[in-house]
């Protein structure tokens, strides 16, 4: 009989056990629930570093901040150039949301990366940007062209990108340019019926309509010219397809100034109202519109500040104001909103930094955590906001 109750004993005091880790480990699990439903999305960025180029990774939490994710910065196959890109898109999202395709201009290549689950970045693919000088990523499905900014023989090029993550050169896609023209973006229509690139030295915008096959046929009268010196950031509006708008960066002091195009079927640019529209700063270059495509953002470069503009339904624009960014930015580059556009996203090229902005229509309040900082020895360049 006493044998039989310090069997019971024992028993019980192996179920208590049980039971408390058991306790413990939901607790733990609890825990990490409430962690990680603190984070949004990510932030990635494209250090464009020299030697092996990296792109450094945040997690994008509910207070605005972002924290480094585990691992970052990721190496990334390629080199970058250790200073900044005169460009836009640098680093894109592949329409699927598996893979980034970084801009590596040091090496002359584009590497693709797979993304995982927890944001993680594994190399996939680094092939040849078939040019110099890789500066912009243009993506519509598993359609991808590249500006290659090389002083000499500069082009555009196109791939296409497989469902396991390695690029393909497009046959008959690549288009060469002028020497010294400097293409500073490409860019797809949202509908992928047309494709448009910046010659930010010698003030022209390609646009060609985008066949079947992937390659491009230049509408007629392209290239067009700018409606002022030095067309840089440019993007399609969201909500029209047919509505080009291109910043205007070379314009001098005060001068800086955003154009509204509309782009026909066949790629032919022609000015809509009073393009273009002035918003009294320096050297406007980067350009992102609200999802709903009722608001316009240009980041003035060479005075740290934001233009807001609001879009009318025929795609003129009314300066709404400038803001005027933290005094740690400097050099502010590319932008991007988060997914649900409640916030833009700058990089800033020469102070190692992003920085985020609360959007509310058109009016940017910078958050308390902005700016935060890059790993050491980047030059970001390009950001994708998931």
């Amino acid at each position: 009989m006493h044998e039989i109750t310090i069997r019971q004993t024992r028993v019980r005091g192996v179920v208590a056990l049980i039971a408390l880790a058991v306790a413990s480990l939901a607790l733990a699990s609890g825990a990490g629930a409430g962690r990680s439903s603190d984070v949004l999305g990510q932030l990635y960025v494209n250090d464009n570093t020299t030697g092996v180029n990296t792109v450094a990774g945040f997690d994008r939490h509910a207070d605005g901040s972002l924290t480094p994710i585990g691992g970052s910065p990721f190496a990334i196959g390629g080199a970058g150039t250790g200073h900044g890109v005169a460009s836009q898109g640098s680093l894109q999202e592949s329409a699927d949301g598996r893979y980034l395709l970084a801009a590596d201009a040091g090496s002359n290549q584009i590497s693709v990366l797979r993304i995982k689950p927890h944001g993680g970045l594994q190399v996939a693919d680094v092939v040849s940007s078939n040019g110099g000088n890789p500066v912009s990523i243009a993506i519509h499905g598993h359609l991808v062209y590249v500006a290659n900014a090389s002083p000499t023989a500069p082009n555009y090029t196109g791939f296409t990108l497989n469902a396991g993550g390695h690029l393909s050169a497009l046959t008959g896609s690549t288009v060469t340019l002028p020497d010294a023209s400097q293409p500073g973006d490409v860019l797809f229509s949202g509908d992928g019926t047309k494709l448009v690139g910046t010659r930010v030295n010698t003030s022209l915008i390609d646009s060609f309509a985008v066949g079947a096959n992937g390659t491009l046929t230049a509408a007629p009268g392209s290239p067009f010219t700018a409606q002022g010196l030095g067309p840089f950031g440019s993007e399609f509006r969201p909500t029209n397809p047919a509505q080009l708008f291109v910043s205007n960066a070379h314009g001098g002091p005060g001068n800086g100034s955003v154009s509204a195009f509309s782009a026909a079927a066949d790629g032919t640019l022609t000015s809509i109202g009073a393009s273009p529209f002035a918003n009294h700063q320096t050297a406007p270059c980067w350009v992102e519109i609200s999802h709903d495509g009722q608001f316009l953002f240009a980041v003035n470069t060479a005075v740290s500040t934001i233009s807001s503009y609001s879009i009318a339904a025929n795609g003129s624009l009314t300066l709404l104001g400038n803001t005027t960014m933290d005094a740690a930015a400097h050099g502010p580059e590319d932008a991007r909103l988060s997914p649900d556009g409640s916030t833009l996203w700058v990089v800033d090229t020469a102070s190692n930094a992003i920085s985020g902005f609360a959007v509310s229509g058109g009016t940017l309040t910078e958050l308390g955590s902005s700016p935060t900082f890059g790993p050491a020895g980047a030059a970001p360049t390009g950001v994708v906001v998931t």
